[in-house]
């Protein structure tokens, strides 16, 4: 599994949320289950919420994920130069097409919420 945030819960235990491909169905992954995601899901949630990376970013990728569709994607941490601590960041790379980054956290959140609200229409 491919993990892409982790949090503070309610009772202070740390909560991981994590991404994996079952049988070339990617599922987001978390303490309270795993979902299935729709065909295209993590790309456009990086393309509504996340930027064009920065290949010249001072970054130390965390962990990468091959994709059934050729594309790879990074978790990444970057401290910017105003920053006291570092941040975590999805690259979503596909062959051929600029990478897109957005912060964890809430790529995490969206994808949460597309896997959780398919699951309640079927």
């Amino acid at each position: 599994m491919f993990k892409i945030h982790e949090f503070s819960s309610a009772d202070g235990r740390l909560s991981s949320v994590y991404l994996r491909v079952d049988e070339q169905q990617l599922e987001i992954v978390s303490e309270d289950g795993a979902w299935p995601l729709p065909q295209g899901a993590l790309r456009a949630v990086l393309a509504r919420f996340g930027a064009p990376f920065d290949d010249a970013a001072r970054i130390s990728t965390i962990a990468s994920l091959p994709l059934p569709n050729g594309a790879v994607l990074r978790h990444v941490r970057h401290l910017a130069g105003y920053d006291v601590i570092a941040r975590d960041y999805i690259v979503y790379e596909e062959p051929e097409s600029e990478g897109l980054c957005a912060l964890a956290a809430t790529v995490a959140a969206a994808l949460l919420h597309l896997g959780r609200a398919g699951a309640q229409t079927v």
